[in-house]
């Protein structure tokens, strides 16, 4: 039998660093579809240059906020 040695126990990540993965990984994910649905609506409408950069990054920061501050708050009710 091996013995346990003595104040070597792992402990996991906080519910903070957690709670500040989920959004970073949420973030992630708001910024990739943002891209993809904001790049087709403002193709779609028909912008061009400037107008559909501003317009395709303002949808990205939209969606990598709102989605990232969900896989936050939902992380942190699994705490």
């Amino acid at each position: 039998i091996m013995p346990v040695p003595v104040g070597s126990y792992q402990t996991g990540p906080s519910c903070w660093d957690r709670m500040k993965m989920g959004f970073t990984i949420g973030f992630c994910v708001g910024i990739a579809s943002g891209a993809l649905f904001g790049g087709f609506s403002a193709l779609r409408y028909g912008l061009r240059g400037r107008e559909l950069v501003n317009s395709v990054g303002k949808m990205m920061l939209q969606g990598g906020g709102t989605f990232g501050t969900f896989m936050a708050i939902g992380t942190g009710i699994r705490c």
